[in-house]
């Protein structure tokens, strides 16, 4: 033990009496070194230089030291304070890092630049990376809520009763296409056959009336009757037209075609006298006439049949009766009602362009509102809004869901980026900016967005380009770098 402590005492004399007389020292080194050779060794400590070497260091050492003990009082050339710094446990072989702090400037290897994901193209392109530009664009703001499709209510049409009938014929059934104008039902009414008749006695009272103002006039003419007989005869005239006028008017009004009740005047007279008749009973005798019960009902529009209400052999249209026989739809353009919020109704209109989906992958319909009701549901406290689309193919069937994306109005912006460019690092909004090393994280300040883009108020200019496509690569990368460099 005294051995041991013997020897830092002969260490720290000489060292004052190199600093006292430099010119000695190389002399009195080598004899400590070699004295506390076993001792050092025992301690653990590093291995000494060769002699000659250690010469040669110990007289520079004297030599510098002798200048710098004028200017840093304690401290040695390297800048560490030697008072009670404890050479036995510091280990200047290894110099363990582990829990040494970097106060003396040791670094790891090269600093990597914050926020920097360095990737070789060849990485971009296996990561599936793409880039896109940012650019002044339009963000197209839109609205999306459920609707229901329904007939187009002015492509839809009843094939009522007007008369009191019974169901003689039902000549479409359910699903089948009908043209306008085409017979689908008949009815026998009692009530049809009394006007057409009443319309056939008007047109021979008409005849006969014609007749007589003839006569009449051209004995006026020739001074043989009375003016009074021929005004009788032209008043009658006048009324049988009237008679034969509203007759036609009940008949339009009951449904008869124009065609059927023209066709109800054309009876011609006998040109000669039958079996005992004369010249002036000739005209008494008519075609009879069969069928006047007929009642013809015709599909108003084109369309399908969607509805039947009746059987064959049914009464309608009397006092408690059914009055409808078909519904007929034209669904080649249907209507899809939509419930829109309040708060968002400023923003429809009619005119908007719709888009018409049964799920978020398909192909959408285009479509047009059409109409914006005013009025609130009390209960919901939504409007009604209703758009017209196009189905000639009769995809969409009345009944169906669909969700539909109304176009509001568009919002240009001066700089727009992909939406799918944005991450969120460390509880802030940012992009990945390309940059020739690899990627650059950039924290951005967002302005209005659609479903597609967002513009940005700051963090990115116009014409440079940012990972537009599998983002979240780089927010990995970056994450693992900073966790590997923290360590």
């Amino acid at each position: 033990m005294f051995r041991i402590l013997a020897v830092p005492a002969a260490l720290a004399a000489g060292v004052a009496a190199g600093a006292l007389a430099p010119s000695l020292f190389p002399t009195l080194a080598p004899a400590f070194r070699d004295a506390a050779r076993p001792v050092l060794a025992r301690l653990g400590a590093a291995p000494t230089p060769p002699r000659a070497e250690a010469t040669a260091a110990g007289a520079q050492a004297g030599t510098d030291r002798a200048g710098a003990d004028d200017d840093h009082g304690d401290k040695d050339h390297a800048g560490h304070d030697h008072a009670g710094h404890d050479h036995a446990g510091h280990d200047h072989a290894g110099h363990d890092h582990a829990g040494h702090k970097h106060e003396h400037g040791h670094k790891h290897g090269p600093e990597r630049a914050e926020g920097v994901v360095a990737l070789t193209p060849a990485q971009i392109e296996a990561s599936g990376i793409r880039v896109a530009e940012a650019r002044p664009g339009t963000l197209r703001h839109a609205l999306t809520v459920p609707g229901t499709v329904v007939p187009d209510g002015e492509r839809v049409a009843r094939v009522a009763a007007k008369v009191v009938g019974t169901v003689a014929e039902l000549r479409k059934r359910l699903g089948e296409s009908v043209e306008k104008g085409e017979v689908v039902a008949v009815l026998d009414s009692r009530e049809v056959a009394e006007a057409k008749n009443d319309y056939i006695a008007a047109l021979v009272g008409q005849e006969l009336q014609e007749t007589l103002f003839e006569r009449d006039h051209a004995l006026w003419d020739k001074k043989i009757s009375a003016e009074q007989q021929f005004l009788r005869a032209r008043t009658g005239l006048v009324e049988a037209r009237l008679k034969v006028d509203l007759a036609r008017q009940k008949l339009s009004a009951l449904g008869v075609p124009d065609a059927e009740v023209a066709a109800l005047g054309d009876n011609p007279l006998p040109g000669k006298p039958g079996p005992g008749e004369d010249e002036h009973t000739v005209g008494l005798r008519r075609a009879p006439r069969f069928g006047l019960q007929r009642y013809e009902l015709r599909a108003p529009i084109a369309g399908q049949v969607i509805e039947r209400r009746v059987d064959l052999g049914a009464p309608v249209n009397d006092e408690g009766q059914e009055k409808e026989i078909y519904t007929i739809a034209d669904l080649s353009r249907v209507w899809v009602e939509l419930a829109v919020p309040v708060a968002d109704l400023a923003g429809v209109r009619p005119g908007q362009a719709v888009t018409l989906r049964r799920s978020a992958d398909e192909a959408g319909t285009p479509g047009r509102v059409v109409f914006a009701s005013p009025m609130l549901d009390p209960q919901t406290r939504a409007a009604k809004v209703i758009a017209a689309v196009e189905n000639p193919d009769l995809a969409w069937r009345p009944g169906a869901y669909a969700s539909v994306r109304i176009a509001l109005a568009d919002d240009p912006a001066p700089v727009v980026v992909p939406r799918a460019a944005l991450q969120t690092v460390e509880g802030e909004t940012v992009v990945f900016v390309r940059r020739a090393d690899g990627f650059e994280k950039r924290a951005v300040r967002l302005g209005p967005g659609d479903g597609d883009a967002v513009s940005v108020l700051s963090g990115v200019a116009a014409g440079e380009s940012v990972a537009a496509e599998n983002s979240f690569v780089l927010k990995a990368e970056l994450g693992k770098a900073e966790a590997e460099h923290g360590h």
